[in-house]
Parts: C-alpha cells; sequence; structure tokens
C-alpha cells in the first residue's frame, strides 16, 4: 500500500512518474521547465511531477506516523477522561487527541526536510530543473568551492528553519512546553 513507494528511491519514483503520466498519459510535461511568459499556474503545473516523488517518498512514512500518533491520542486517559466528563466528540478530538496525535508527526516532516533537500540534487537533474540542488551539484563537479559553500549553508538555514518551526509548533500544541528559558 503507501508504504511500498517509501521504499524507492526518489529517481526511481519519478521515472515511473515520468513514464506513466507524461509518456503513456501525457498528462503531465517531463521536464521542470516552462515557458519564459507562463503565469503562476503554468509554473505550478510544471512543478506537480517534480514535486511528486518527494513528496510520495515520505508521504507514507509521515502518515504512518500520524495515524499511530492518532491511535495512541484515542487510547489515552486523557481522552477517556474528556469522553467521561461529556464533552463533544469534535472538541475532544480537536483539542486533545489532534494536539498530541501531531506532535510525533511535526518532529518527523521537520526532520526529514533535510532528506526532501538532499533529494533535490537528483530530482533537479531529472527534471531538468534549475534549483540549489543542480546548482550544488555544478559547483561540486567544477569545484566551485565559495558556490557549494554558499548551497551547502543556505541548505543548512532552511534545515534549522524548519526545525525551530517545529519547535514553535510544539510551544502551540502543548502548552506544557513553553519557549522560556529561566528556570
Amino acid at each position: 500500500g503507501g508504504l511500498s513507494v517509501t521504499v524507492l528511491p526518489e529517481f526511481v519514483t519519478g521515472i515511473i512518474l515520468i513514464l506513466i503520466f507524461g509518456v503513456w498519459l501525457r498528462w503531465l510535461p517531463i521536464s521542470a521547465a516552462w515557458p519564459r511568459d507562463a503565469g503562476l499556474f503554468t509554473q505550478l503545473y510544471y512543478l506537480i511531477l517534480p514535486s511528486l516523488p518527494l513528496f510520495l517518498v515520505l508521504f507514507g512514512y509521515i502518515a504512518r506516523m500520524a495515524r499511530s500518533g492518532m491511535i495512541e491520542a484515542l487510547d489515552a486517559d486523557y481522552t477517556r477522561t474528556a469522553v467521561l466528563k461529556g464533552l463533544p466528540w469534535r472538541t475532544v478530538i480537536w483539542r486533545h487527541v489532534l494536539r498530541n496525535a501531531l506532535l510525533p508527526t511535526i518532529t518527523v516532516i521537520a526532520t526529514q526536510t533535510g532528506y526532501l533537500i538532499g533529494g533535490l540534487v537528483v530530482i533537479e537533474t531529472l527534471f531538468r530543473y534549475q534549483g540549489i540542488g543542480s546548482l550544488i551539484f555544478t559547483a561540486a563537479r567544477g569545484k566551485d568551492f565559495p558556490i557549494l559553500e554558499a548551497g551547502t549553508l543556505t541548505i543548512g538555514i532552511v534545515y534549522a528553519i524548519a526545525t525551530l518551526a517545529a519547535d514553535f509548533l510544539y510551544c502551540v500544541l502543548n502548552p506544557r512546553i513553553r519557549l522560556e528559558t529561566d528556570q
């Protein structure tokens, strides 16, 4: 099912998607290079196929984590207490179950950001898209160390921001975790 796609590397998933949606069905363009005068929706249309392999490879894992978090939160004592207090089911789900179930999922998404960025090099090469992944690949091949360092630093900053955003979401979803550093 859903996890069968996660065992395939991005480039294999990308090639399969190119064959199905680009060559056989002709629904999507096989290159991410859109026309110069393309509008926003046309650009997004051209980015569907390059985005799918990255999304599909991680989706099964994230969905599995979200599902197990929901099952665990639904079986928790605080959920039973909220139901026994007579709270409406919608309130129980939104206020108690989802808040606690999303915590491990947010961690997975934040940590998998680095994996996604690592997959950009392969996906951008496969779909002939000029992005940071292909820039780093070209810089590494040409031994252009300043560009390589700048690209690596940019990716590191994006990863740090994703981790910081996950920490802030933790504070929003779980009020027991505070941003204060005072003891």
